[in-house]
């Protein structure tokens, strides 16, 4: 993953818990970068220690860590730093999930070496949508959840999101029930 990425998940725990927090959960990650460059590539697996560390340090459920970081990668990086990105996906909640199969093809011009998840929207009623997320990395179906929760909150819009169908040895991706 970039660096971006890893960026957000110490800005989120500095944001909440303070610099002494973040310590701590770098320390317990034994994740040994003192900054991350946003435009730069780390291991999958970076990442995924200074989750596992925050959910550690912080005394936190993995799954609570990682709906929070969703949340945060909408409301504060994805607005910090891809503003016209994120407006140019909709101009709704409903419009943003719906264009969401073509949003990865737009960060892919400021990521070009960038493994983005694949999308298939699927939508069954006026208040009814079923997203499908594609990903060739496992771990992720929280913080994806939370990254829907995060565009909800930035676009004011009450949802309930629901796992319907989570990737494994039966099924080849996660499938979300939105209700609007």
């Amino acid at each position: 993953m970039y660096g971006v990425v890893n960026k957000a998940i110490q800005e989120l725990v500095t944001e909440n818990f303070g610099s002494q927090a973040w310590e701590k959960v770098k320390s317990r990650s034994n994740v040994d970068v003192n900054s991350f460059l946003s435009n730069e590539q780390y291991s999958d697996d970076v990442t995924f220690k200074l989750a596992i560390a925050a959910s550690e340090e912080l005394n936190l459920p993995l799954r609570d860590v990682l709906l929070a970081f969703g949340e945060f990668w909408v409301l504060s990086t994805g607005k910090k730093h891809y503003g016209s990105l994120m407006e140019s996906g909709g101009s709704s909640f409903k419009d943003f999930i719906l264009n969401l199969p073509n949003f990865h093809s737009r960060v892919m011009l400021y990521y070009s070496n960038i493994v983005p998840p694949e999308f298939k929207i699927d939508q069954i009623s006026e208040s009814e949508i079923q997203l499908h997320y594609f990903s060739i990395r496992t771990g992720l179906t929280d913080f994806m959840e939370g990254l829907i929760l995060g565009l909800a909150k930035m676009f004011d819009t009450k949802v309930q999101v629901s796992l319907i169908q989570q990737k494994g040895p039966e099924h080849d991706h996660d499938i979300f029930k939105i209700i609007l």
